[in-house]
Parts: structure tokens; sequence; C-alpha cells
């Protein structure tokens, strides 16, 4: 829990927000942070068993959450997704589109099936929740969208390639999006975490891990919730100047100019 004061600077308390795999890691650790400055926070994600445990945890610690299933990469199930939040909160405020998915594989080792899961994951799937809801943002004159996106989309990663693609390319599409919606009071920004402590990471190889741990300043690896107070600031007013911006969260791995 935060102090009161940073509590009242990160109020959430008018907003409706949504989270994109928010059943775990950096997704989960986010819904409870903006859970916790008050939002009404809509989850979702794939695992239907996880997600309504992790609803059902905000709301009994005072919370307020709401799980729905949703799979990022299906059309009719982002259009039921947007369609149960407009028909029980009318507007959506917040969007963090935090899901997504990789494996290390060096890229001529691997397969086009496995490229085009990658991309619509980690950048078509995120681009189209956006399409869905900014719409209502642009009647409204209001809204934030946060992209999670990686280092490795900014300056590469050894045997993630089709992944660094895809990251790099939400990246360039948050840029581009912040443009058009900063007329109407839209801003649109990207968090770019280092290796961070989830079950993604748990599924890296031990030997990469450790190498990973080296290369990091801190010499240790992110925690879920240090990327949601980043993913944080930007869905409250403290940031509302800021629209466009690609802020890493990394323990120092990446230092880019």
């Amino acid at each position: 829990m935060m102090d009161e004061r940073l509590h009242e600077m990160m109020d959430l308390g008018d907003k409706i927000t949504a989270v994109t795999g928010a059943a775990s890691g950096i997704g989960k650790a986010t819904a409870n942070a903006f859970a916790d400055v008050d939002g009404m926070v809509y989850m979702g994600d794939l695992n239907v068993e996880a997600g309504e445990a992790a609803a059902a945890d905000i709301r009994g610690g005072g919370g307020k959450a709401s799980f729905i299933p949703l799979d990022i990469t299906d059309d009719a199930s982002i259009a039921a997704f947007h369609d149960q939040i407009i028909d029980e909160a009318g507007r959506l405020d917040v969007l963090a589109n935090v899901a997504g998915w990789g494996h290390t594989e060096f890229f001529v080792q691997s397969r086009p099936a496995d490229w085009n899961k990658e991309i619509d994951i980690n950048l078509m799937g995120p681009m189209k929740m956006c399409h869905a809801f900014l719409p209502g943002m642009y009647e409204q004159s209001y809204g934030r969208i946060v992209n999670v996106s990686s280092d490795a989309g900014r300056v590469g990663s050894l045997a993630e390639t089709v992944y660094a693609a895809a990251k790099g390319g939400q990246i360039a599409f948050t840029k581009a999006l912040a443009r058009e919606g900063a007329r109407y009071k839209v801003a649109v920004n990207c968090i770019c975490p280092g290796p961070t402590e989830t079950p993604l990471l748990a599924d890296t190889a031990e030997n990469i891990q450790e190498a990973l741990k080296k290369a990091i300043p801190m010499r240790r690896f992110g925690q879920p919730e240090e990327i949601a107070n980043a993913i944080l600031f930007f869905a409250c007013e403290q940031s509302s100047y800021c629209t466009g911006q690609v802020l890493s969260v990394s323990g120092g791995l990446t230092m880019v100019g």
C-alpha cells in the first residue's frame, strides 16, 4: 500500500480502467495498483480461473474489479470485452495493454507460425484494443493509453528477434497514435520493462537468466510492482503533459539517449 499523500496524487477514483494480461505478472500488479488508488478495474486475460481469482482478491481488499475473459488475438473476444465495459460503466478512461508473449529462439531456427503468434499478441493485439476503445475516448475528449513494450524493442535482444520486432513496432505505433490522439486529449505512452520476475521469465533457461542478471547494473530482475508503478504514472493526472513517451524500467540494463 502506498502512503496517503502519494495515494491522493495518483487518485483514479473517478476513472474506469482496463488492463489486459491481468491474471498474472505485470498485468496483475497493474490491476492491483489501479485498484489501490480507487480506480474501477476491468481485468482481461485468457486464463479465466486465475483472472477471476485476481479480481476476487482485489474486491476482498476493498477494491473495485471485474474480470472479463479476453483473447487479444480474437476480434470477437475484443468486441465482447469492449461491449461489456461500455454496457456496465458507460465509458473507458484508461487502457493498459500489458498482455504479451515471447520465447527465446535464434531466428534461423524459428518458424513463420511462431512469428505470427508473437506479432499477433505483441503488436496486433494492442493495436486492436486501441482501435476498439479510441472512438469513445475521442468522443469524451479524455483518455490514457499505456502500452507495455520491452527494451528488446528499443535495442534488440539475442534470440528474441521476432519478439523485438513486434515490440519495436508497438513503440512506433505508440508514438504515431500519440500524435493523432493529442487533439482529442488522449495521451498515449509506452513502458519498456527490462527482465522482470514474471511467469514468462521463469520459462527462460537458467543460464540465460544468470547472464541477464549479470548485465543489469542493479544486479537483479525487476518486480512486477515496479513496472506497474510506472504504468500508473502514465495513467494518472501527474503525467498530464506527457504523450508519445517511451520509459525504460530496466535497472539500468538499457540507457537510451
